[in-house]
């Protein structure tokens, strides 16, 4: 053998060993967007529980009145980290794990369009988690300024307030370069034939939540810089006695924020969107209108911002227009559900595990979207606001409507993930604990708002005790169920079980598919109205 061909093949080994590395450097320098996508879902849970932590933490002090296990200061640091931590390290970069899993595979594309810069983008996440937890060790104590921030109280903290500021830079720096990420693969890497239209519903989504995603993290890190110059470098954007506004800080924190709650609610439309297809056996009803719809949402969430913001003393012009146009945005949300409940009418519908998170996913957030066109209108939402009918409302939105369809997508696809059926005896029981635990914690929450109980308080008067226990027993419920869904459901699913068939989902409970559909995985078939 030549030394020339020694030296090739020692070079091609080398290349092998880069190609497919083992350990801890597979996932250290991850390029391969299925190893990035499971990084992105383990942290979003490690994160999940920390969150829910800190929730059971609130939920044991509200268990009765008067104050319990924590002063208010840290009660209120506990409610801050709690929301930052659900947010931006629960809630999105799940969402973006399910992203990076399956657009590659729905569109027929190798990977990501641009694989080390979504290594450096989940790798920024864990660096961001630490400096928010670590907050909590500082003199001072986390921020106390709630997960919104609001200037002045985020002017006075601590220097946790500033490692929740740098964690936040971090955690933006992370969602910008993913979204560019998904849209330069969605609009480059599509297979031949795969036009947008033809796209799953869950790429569309995303696609308009990264737009949504570059559009908005900008604003928030405005906002977040501004309350920075104003701590440490004598700027005044907010302080009042020298000029500034702190309602300005507001109208800032809300153009993102706003936005930012449909970033949590369109990818979880898009799963839904492909699960109750399957389950069905049907055609989505109104795939076009899908489309459109999520399109408007996502430019009407830019006109709404200051429903936020009703009790600030705007003029009352101001009011009724931010009034009208949330009522507008209700619009398209509507269509959704609508072609979500055609898409099942007459379907041969089975009830596995997926398809129950997403008909549950349904149900409840659509009594999540009714609450919050209550709070659109004005003079109702200046009795509701801040009390907790707001809590129950973006609750029912973010865990029924973001988490659950986060279960359903994890239930649908864990399959073509680990080559792995999960247990479906164990899956039905962790639907049918989150769905009644979740009820029982959040549902209360509308009575005690309406009656006037504040939200963010340690402390509250008697009459409110009953409806808090409830709440605080079933947020135990709920946080054990999760802690079931990791040790039953999980962990076994990626230990071993039934092997997964190549198509997991053809005839289940024994019923072929009766309308001719594309299989959830082979998405590069074309749909028969296209053809």
């Amino acid at each position: 053998m030549s030394t020339s061909t020694l030296d090739h093949a020692h070079d091609h080994g080398h290349d092998h060993a880069h190609d497919h590395p083992h350990g801890l450097s597979r996932w250290l320098f991850a390029t391969n967007h299925k190893d990035i996508g499971t990084l992105y879902l383990w942290f979003s849970f490690i994160m999940l529980l920390s969150g829910g932590v800190l929730a059971l933490a609130i939920r044991t002090e509200l268990f009765k009145p008067g104050l319990q296990f924590f002063q208010p200061e840290f009660f209120n640091q506990l409610t801050t980290m709690h929301g930052l931590v659900m947010v931006f390290g629960a809630i999105m970069p799940a969402f973006v794990g399910f992203a990076n899993w399956m657009i590659p595979l729905q569109i027929g594309a190798s990977d990501m369009a641009f694989a080390r810069m979504n290594n450096f983008s989940f790798w920024l996440l864990p660096p961001a988690a630490l400096l928010l937890a670590t907050s909590f060790l500082v003199p001072g104590g986390a921020t106390a300024a709630g997960w919104t921030l609001y200037a002045p109280l985020s002017t006075q903290m601590g220097m946790g307030m500033d490692m929740g500021i740098f964690a936040m830079h971090l955690m933006g720096a992370s969602s910008i370069m993913g979204s560019i990420n998904i849209i330069v693969t969605i609009l480059n890497m599509r297979a031949p034939g795969m036009t947008l239209m033809k796209m799953p519903m869950f790429c569309w989504t995303w696609l308009i939540t990264a737009y949504l995603l570059i559009a908005v993290m900008p604003v928030l890190a405005g906002a977040i810089t501004m309350t920075l110059t104003d701590r440490h470098f004598g700027t005044s954007f907010f302080n009042a006695a020298a000029g500034g506004d702190p309602v300005m800080y507001q109208h800032i924190f809300w153009f993102f924020g706003h936005p930012e709650v449909y970033i949590m609610i369109l990818p979880a439309f898009g799963i839904v969107s492909q699960i109750l297809p399957a389950f069905a056996r049907k055609q989505l009803f109104g795939y076009a209108s899908m489309v459109y719809a999520t399109a408007s949402i996502a430019i009407l969430s830019f006109i709404v911002w200051a429903h936020h913001m009703f009790t600030t003393g705007m003029p009352v012009t101001s009011q009724l227009f931010f009034m009208y146009a949330t009522m507008l945005i209700a619009v398209p949300t509507g269509v959704k559900v609508f072609n979500w409940i055609a898409t099942m009418w007459r379907g041969s519908m089975t009830f596995e595990t997926p398809m129950l998170f997403a008909v549950g996913f349904i149900f409840v957030f659509t009594i999540g979207g009714f609450t919050g066109l209550i709070l659109a209108v004005t003079p109702i939402d200046i009795q509701l606001q801040d009390t907790y009918y707001v809590v129950a409302h973006f609750h029912y939105v973010l865990v029924a409507g973001s988490l659950f369809a986060l279960f359903a997508g994890f239930y649908y696809w864990s399959p073509k993930w680990t080559g792995h059926m999960y247990n479906e005896t164990m899956g039905k029981i962790h639907f049918w604990l989150s769905l009644i635990t979740f009820n029982v914690t959040f549902f209360p929450m509308h009575f005690l708002g309406l009656a006037g109980m504040p939200r963010r308080y340690a402390d509250y008067s008697a009459q409110f005790t009953d409806f808090n226990m409830i709440a605080t027993i079933g947020a135990f419920g709920f946080g054990l169920s999760q802690a079931f869904f990791l040790f039953g459901v999980i962990i076994p699913t990626i230990r071993g079980g039934k092997k997964a068939e190549a198509k997991p989902w053809d005839g289940a409970e024994g019923l072929e598919w009766t309308v001719p559909s594309p299989a959830p995985f082979h998405t590069f078939e074309t749909p028969p109205q296209f053809k």
